[in-house]
């Protein structure tokens, strides 16, 4: 089949499975590339090799974003009546909190990262390329489908390239196929429904060349790369509105449509009771100050900033705010395998010789560990054991550093051999010195296996033969028993998810110079096996049972092979079952998939657009989905999953650019943490929810009890207005001052007993629920009622000077004192939506006494500072109205104590999932 469009084929088709003669003549170029003429054409007719960026929003969308909610613009327009009507000072307050709230949701938004911006940068700007059999050295971006380029070690891949030849190549693909390890390279073709991961013949854009060199032949550039098609996948995933988001839009749009519908009924009774016009408009506006909680954006910003610093100093940096909440609503973690649930750092585990097998214990590239045979206590190794790991230090080409924690240079599979030797206590050093290489024939793919002719340090020389298992024995001398032996022990270390090399010596005479390809072909003596896996950080397994016990599912999402993926998922506990290959994913529609995500655990060999399907199958399941990873690989599921969490160490910029979360230690634990803190914040804002609206409907009661039912006054000008109990700007008093100040320190309280052994809310349950609305109507009730009667009493006792300007003021003052106070009251209840607030401590949070007390010197600043009176209108209280008020404001902390014993009661002393259910 003749390809009209070659750069039009993504790899994802057939190039892999196609000999490299075959790649050549089908995308119509030769061994020494294209000409410069046919070049030029190409690159007219498919465009540089470079990624397409999305036009990105313009600082006046984003702003626009921010004012485009509809609790703003009927604040807006209470600004502009207000003006309108002669009321300058109650319009500007309004427009002053509007435009703060603007500005704090402009900054957070403005600021977030460009992940596509950052995969651009991913491309090399120069690579060497042949050109009419010409070496010349090109800008990446005018690479062309048909282009031959060189490739060696530290190179950057600049394209989706075919190779058609290579000497020792590996590549290193993790971020693009989650493979922990580099990647060998081979020529031969693979098969065509071969998974991203196993297309070893390949090499993609972006990755980059560990060791060897390559030619290969350019087949997809720009947006047609893997690459490109990750791109493209990133621009269409969504980030996904938080839980608390939707819930805070549904409730402004309730209380939209509440507050406006009173303004309407107000503004009709108003004008019924005989109301000028211009005063009914202005109960409609007040209406709206009481009862829109203006400093709710504020306290729900800074109640998440101080998540944002608890989870700092638990490793964890929140990129985008609402991230801190939605991570305690999180049912689901799908996370990545390498370095996030495991060390990624390759570790001997298990050794056989055919005298016997040992276990190793120790992990990672420290060199503490023992070896232990079956049933037998820890000591020390068989000289056979020793000469295994002797060779594997030989056939090596890493180094080892065993200061500190240990490190090692070189192949992870390689430096895991040195490791193992120094926990038996081969010296790498010391064995390499005495027995000097002479010469080596280096690992080739095609070959699977790497030799090396050693001085043996008695005066003679040997060949010491690494690789894969069924390479290597096939080179020795073994009879059919022991051949059999060797087999069933292969079996036995890869259904465990180890990698297994085999190492095999044969002696040479002293005068044995140099390695010839016949030198490996047969005589050798087996050593045995070495058995290796990326393990488990030991503290990941008590965190995924942790994450059990809070009712959160934990899925492993890896580009491994499936037998590792198997192996690790059992060691880390999670619930066994089949392990779903990307290759089957592939196969299964929306529907079927929504299945397989619900019900399988372990997921292996997957590819990027897998990763993202699961995710959204997941989200069409209505679970909240935390996403791990740390490739250009995860960046579309990153961004797609309602909490993306990248890699601080091992993550690309692209995957920190897409993700809510960066772990600054990589580890599985530090998620579970940032979900406990998670469910913590998100208490915190339902108490502070609970303790601002009964205000803001206790403050819309006042005023509605007093259109209703209180007298007409005249005032200047003969116009007929209703008698207030508190005027506009002390309803803003109330609203900004002090219950901010009061809210705030909510956002410090300590977690809940039992905070992770609750399962999560679910996505759907409202914020406002049943529990919340009771309690919100109960104490707003409580509220109005006291301040209504004192405000009425004060009236009634100077009843000789009633309609006087001093006593209506003085009587205002009296309700607005009567308020503030209840709210300190009511603020130590909500401390607990449903404990005691002694079982809590009442010390525990001295946040609250500080806001408490900041509360009091502000109020009594407003009561008695003369430019206080003057701006708001109040008047100097005597000792007596001040007992009053708190006498009457004290009424709440009885009445809440019994709901809460009448609900304990109700629900047997269990306790709530969540703090807004009850």
């Amino acid at each position: 089949m003749t390809v009209a469009k070659p750069s039009s084929r993504a790899p994802s088709e057939s190039w892999h499975a196609l000999a490299p003669e075959a790649v050549l003549e089908r995308i119509r170029s030769t061994p020494e590339g294209l000409s410069e003429q046919e070049a030029q054409q190409r690159l007219a007719q498919h465009g540089p090799n470079i990624l397409k960026r999305e036009s990105q929003n313009s600082p006046w969308k984003v702003l626009f974003r921010q004012i485009n909610n509809p609790l703003i613009w009927v604040l807006l327009g209470s600004a502009a009546l207000a003006i309108g009507l002669g009321k300058v000072t109650d319009g500007l307050v309004v427009l002053a909190v509007v435009v703060l709230n603007t500005l704090i949701g402009f900054i957070q938004e403005f600021r977030a990262g460009q992940a596509i911006e950052a995969l651009a940068r991913m491309v090399p700007e120069t690579v060497t390329a042949l050109r009419g059999g010409t070496k010349i050295s090109l800008a990446a971006e005018k690479l062309v489908p048909g282009d031959v380029v060189e490739l060696a070690s530290g190179d950057k891949v600049p394209a989706d390239m075919r190779l058609i030849s290579a000497r020792n190549l590996q590549v290193e693909e993790a971020a693009l196929t989650g493979e922990s390890v580099p990647v060998r390279k081979q020529l031969p073709a693979v098969a065509e429904n071969a998974s991203l991961g196993d297309r070893t013949n390949l090499t993609f854009g972006g990755t980059l060349v560990t060791s060897g060199a390559a030619r290969a032949v350019v087949v997809a550039t720009g947006d047609t790369t893997e690459l490109g098609r990750i791109s493209r996948m990133l621009g269409e995933a969504t980030d996904m509105q938080t839980p608390m988001t939707k819930a805070l839009a549904t409730i402004g749009r309730y209380l939209t449509g509440a507050i406006l519908a009173m303004s309407v009924v107000l503004l009709g009774v108003g004008l019924l009771r005989g109301y000028a016009l211009s005063e009914a408009l202005l109960v409609a506006i007040t209406l709206a100050v009481a009862a829109i909680p203006e400093g709710l954006p504020a306290i729900v910003t800074i109640a998440l900033a101080i998540g944002v610093q608890r989870m700092a100093a638990r490793q964890a940096v929140i990129r985008k705010l609402p991230a801190v909440e939605t991570l305690g609503s999180t049912t689901v973690i799908c996370s990545d395998k390498t370095g996030t649930l495991t060390r990624n750092e390759m570790t001997v585990q298990a050794l056989w010789t055919p005298e016997g097998a040992w276990s190793v214990s120790g992990v990672g590239y420290a060199i503490e560990g023992e070896f232990q045979a079956e049933g037998k206590p820890a000591g020390e190794l068989p000289p056979t054991a020793v000469e295994l790991l002797r060779a594997g230090v030989l056939c090596n080409d890493a180094a080892l550093q065993t200061e500190g924690k240990g490190s090692i240079t070189g192949d992870p599979t390689e430096g895991a051999l040195l490791v193992a030797a120094e926990k038996a206590g081969v010296r790498v050093k010391e064995i390499r010195g005495r027995c000097g290489r002479v010469d080596a024939i280096p690992f080739e793919s095609e070959h699977q296996f790497m030799a090396t002719l050693n001085e043996d340090g008695e005066g003679q020389r040997a060949i010491f033969l690494k690789g894969a298992p069924e390479v290597v024995l096939k080179r020795c001398q073994q009879d059919g028993a022991s051949h059999d032996a060797v087999l069933q022990e292969m079996d036995r270390l890869a259904s465990q998810g180890m990698r297994v090399l085999a190492v095999a010596r044969k002696a040479v005479p002293a005068s044995h110079a140099g390695l010839k390809p016949e030198d490996v072909e047969g005589g050798f003596a087996l050593l045995g096996l070495q058995g290796m896996i990326d393990p488990p950080r030991q503290e990941v397994i008590a965190a995924v049972r942790a994450c059990h016990e809070a009712g959160i599912v934990v899925k492993m999402i890896t580009g491994d092979h499936q037998k590792t993926a198997e192996s690790i998922g059992r060691k880390l506990g999670l619930p066994e079952g089949e392990v779903v290959t990307g290759q089957r994913l592939a196969e299964l529609d929306d529907t079927q998939l929504q299945e397989v995500a619900a019900s399988t655990h372990v997921f292996a060999r997957v590819a990027p657009e897998h990763k993202l399907r699961l995710v959204r199958a997941l989200q069409a399941r209505h679970q909240v989905v935390a996403m791990t990873g740390d490739g250009v690989n995860d960046a579309p599921a990153l961004k797609q999953a309602n909490i993306g969490v990248a890699m601080g160490i091992t993550g690309t910029a692209v995957s920190k650019e897409s993700a809510d979360i960066v772990l600054t230690d990589d580890n599985f634990t530090t998620i579970v943490s940032a979900v406990e803190e998670g469910r913590r914040v998100y208490d915190n804002l339902v108490k502070s929810l609970a303790f601002v609206l009964p205000t803001n409907l206790g403050l819309a009661l006042i005023l509605a009890f007093s259109v209703a039912f209180f007298p007409i006054q005249e005032v200047a000008g003969g116009v007929l207005a209703p008698l207030m109990p508190m005027l506009p700007v002390q309803f803003l008093w109330i609203n900004l001052v002090a219950t901010v100040a009061l809210a705030l320190p909510l956002a410090f309280e300590a977690k809940e007993p039992h905070l992770m052994r609750r399962a999560p809310r679910a996505p759907t349950e409202p914020v406002l629920s049943r529990f919340v609305m009771v309690r919100t109507a109960v104490a707003a009730v409580v509220m109005a009622a006291g301040a209504i009667g004192l405000f009425s009493w004060e009236l009634q006792a100077e009843a000789d000077r009633t309609g006087s300007e001093g006593s209506l003021r003085q009587a205002q003052t009296m309700a607005v004192t009567t308020v503030i106070l209840f709210q300190i009251f009511y603020l130590l209840m909500c401390r607990s939506l449903h404990g005691s607030l002694f079982k809590l401590g009442l010390f525990s949070n001295p946040m609250v006494f500080l806001g408490i007390g900041a509360l009091v010197v502000l109020q009594l600043g407003f009561i008695y500072l003369p430019f206080m009176q003057k701006i708001f209108g109040t008047a100097a209280l005597g000792w007596k109205d001040l007992g009053l008020s708190a006498l009457a404001a004290a009424v709440i902390l009885p009445v809440i104590s019994a709901e809460k014993a009448w609900r304990h009661r109700r629900t047997g002393g269990s306790i709530p999932a969540h703090a807004s259910a009850g």
